[in-house]
């Protein structure tokens, strides 16, 4: 039985009460690390689309998604749009690979669309291998390669999806 099935999950809006123990997962899963302030922000901006998984039972949160609305040229033609920007993303390690990392995205992108995006788009590190078929399964696609973008000089790449009529 795997930590899923024998302590289920729950998707569910971002409250100040979870601030601490999303600030810990983001400090354990990514080395790109935020001051609370930026949490904050976020969820004073856009609470619909910043989410966490937590255990049930326990209430432990597990997982969080950030993300945010931005208006720019389209990735896909040459207009002004509304974009969903998925910020930050983490699952505690132990949790990963039950279905946490799908429900936190697609119920983000189902959030951000409820904001009126028409697009959506992250940054992910290129050896970040689980991460990209997550999204490719999700129907991103790679736009371009970010040379350098992460602050030890990894690149990223952009990943983009259209919300389907």
């Amino acid at each position: 039985m795997s930590r899923q099935e024998s302590n289920p999950s729950k998707t569910r809006e971002f409250t100040i009460k979870d601030l601490d123990q999303v600030i810990t997962i983001n400090k354990k899963c990514l080395p790109e690390n935020y001051p609370s302030g930026f949490f904050i922000d976020i969820y004073e901006r856009f609470p619909k689309s910043f989410l966490v998984s937590e255990i049930v039972k326990s209430k432990k949160v597990i997982g969080y998604i950030m993300g945010r609305i931005e208006r720019g040229l389209s990735n896909y033609g040459f207009r002004l749009t509304k974009k969903g920007h998925i910020v930050s993303v983490a699952v505690l390690h132990e949790y990963r690979k039950n279905g946490v990392g799908y429900d936190l995205v697609s119920k983000s992108l189902k959030a951000m669309g409820d904001y009126g995006a028409a697009e959506f788009l992250l940054e992910v590190r290129e050896s970040n291998i689980p991460a990209i078929a997550l999204y490719e399964k999700l129907g991103f696609e790679n736009s371009k390669t970010l040379k350098g973008y992460y602050s030890d000089g990894e690149d990223a790449y952009l990943m983009s999806k259209r919300l389907q009529p």
